[in-house]
């Protein structure tokens, strides 16, 4: 009866890694067959895109203004909502995130501007020194 039964349960084994894998390359498949022309994609080097045609085996991606490259199909690893892709792209939250304007305006008038001058104290030169001199070493 064990003879039997490890043959058959390392069958079902492969036969659910199989049927696993199948389902993952269906839904691949579809996926990139949503894709046309104005929807934004990210490809799997996590690059994003705007889909400006769908060739055969390939795909034409808009990665700045003016800017069209060429990618084979399987190297986009999502096709994003137009939603998602605006608040990616633009840094702009989306519906569920409330932006509150006051705290904005605060954070904004608590900031000091950059300063790049050196307060440097009397007798002390910017070399490193006390007027002039080497610094100390250890």
């Amino acid at each position: 009866m064990f003879n039997l039964l490890l043959p058959l349960v390392m069958l079902a084994v492969l036969f659910m890694l199989f049927r696993s894998n199948k389902k993952r390359q269906d839904q691949a498949s579809q996926m990139r067959s949503a894709m046309e022309p104005g929807s934004g994609v990210r490809t799997i080097g996590g690059m994003y895109a705007l889909v400006k045609a769908v060739n055969e085996e390939t795909v034409e991606l808009e990665i700045a203004p003016g800017v069209v490259t060429h990618f084979a199909k399987s190297a986009v690893a999502a096709v994003l909502d137009p939603q998602e892709y605006d608040a990616i792209i633009n840094g702009r939250p989306g519906d569920d995130e409330p932006v509150d304007e006051s705290a904005v305006e605060e954070e904004a008038a608590d900031s000091k501007p950059l300063s790049l001058d050196k307060d440097v104290p009397e007798g002390v030169s910017d070399k490193g020194g006390a007027d002039g001199e080497a610094p100390a070493s250890k």
